[in-house]
């Protein structure tokens, strides 16, 4: 249990870091808004292609991993979408809904990255990355198709939620660097220097932005659907993803890796798309913020009852 809290500590020492700087040296909203531009289209692509071309996929069990994790976040959002008629029964309206759905099913990859490599080092890291291109589209796809239906001011329509996915830089990184290591492209020796030192400033800067973006207020009387969001994702969704991992025969390292992507609070980068598609952005930050502080309890109980 000491090795796991010494392992997360850093990771959320950075968020409070970004709290911090959000209230007193950077209080622009512009400042940081630039920064996520800059981790989300070439910090992090970079670490995911970098990690993955690096990778001996050969040494770690690809399909266990990215199947449990892939079907935990498919069962979780089926979850969701079957509770939609008693949450509105309970007058938690469409957008509302959304934000629930979003909190439930997706995950913080800085965070997942970040502890899996303090704890498991590269092959930690390789394992989180397989971990990321099981879930990164699956979950882009059904959050924008469950915004559209149920909060954007206009329908949307399959083309435009299509391309919306496509346009996922952290899904055309994945593609990138399994094809470079699938196809074994060399690369020239200043490429791995480049892509090194942007991948090391990839997590620190987004861990930076996470905590930035945390809403402090109201976080004393959370709202039921707050609650219901912190509890699918901080509980339930490590529950389904464990019993998967289980059902793959996952063990060691693995079965750990399967738990630390399951536990980690919910992305940033959900409230932005609740923002632009009409989901209740105000909601979400609550739930990412109640997620990302109550994660620093429950995510060391998850990863400690499996990997020891």
């Amino acid at each position: 249990m000491a090795v796991v809290i010494a392992a997360l500590l850093p990771v959320f020492i950075l968020i409070v870091l970004g709290v911090v700087l959000k209230r007193s040296l950077m209080r622009l909203d512009t400042q940081w808004h630039g920064l996520e531009r800059l981790t989300y289209f070439v910090l992090f692509p970079m670490l995911l292609i970098q990690t993955l071309v690096k990778a001996d996929l050969s040494k770690v069990p690809v399909a266990g991993v990215g199947g449990a994790l892939l079907l935990s976040a498919l069962a979780m959002s089926l979850l969701c979408l079957a509770l939609r008629p008693a949450l509105a029964r309970l007058g938690i309206d469409g957008p509302a809904f959304t934000s629930i759905f979003q909190g439930a099913t997706r995950w913080q990859t800085y965070v997942a990255l970040s502890v899996s490599a303090n704890l498991y080092g590269d092959i930690g890291l390789a394992l989180a990355s397989v971990a990321m291109v099981a879930i990164i589209p699956l979950v882009n796809v059904f959050s924008v198709a469950v915004l559209a239906h149920y909060a954007a001011p206009e329908r949307q329509s399959v083309r435009t939620i299509v391309m919306t996915v496509i346009r996922n830089p952290l899904i055309w990184a994945c593609v990138i660097g399994l094809a470079i290591n699938v196809m074994q492209l060399p690369l020239p020796k200043i490429w791995h220097e480049v892509a090194d030192a942007l991948g090391r400033s990839s997590l620190a800067i987004g861990l930076l932005v996470t905590g930035a973006g945390l809403q402090l207020k109201g976080l004393f009387r959370p709202s039921v659907s707050a609650t219901l969001g912190v509890a699918f994702k901080l509980v339930l969704m490590p529950i389904l993803a464990l019993a998967l991992a289980g059902w793959f025969g996952l063990a060691g390292d693995s079965l750990a890796i399967v738990a630390i992507c399951a536990a980690v609070p919910t992305s940033p980068s959900a409230y932005v798309l609740a923002r632009q598609m009409g989901g209740d952005a105000p909601l979400l930050a609550q739930i990412i913020t109640l997620q990302t502080i109550l994660a620093a309890i429950t995510m060391p109980i998850a990863i400690a009852l499996v990997a020891y």
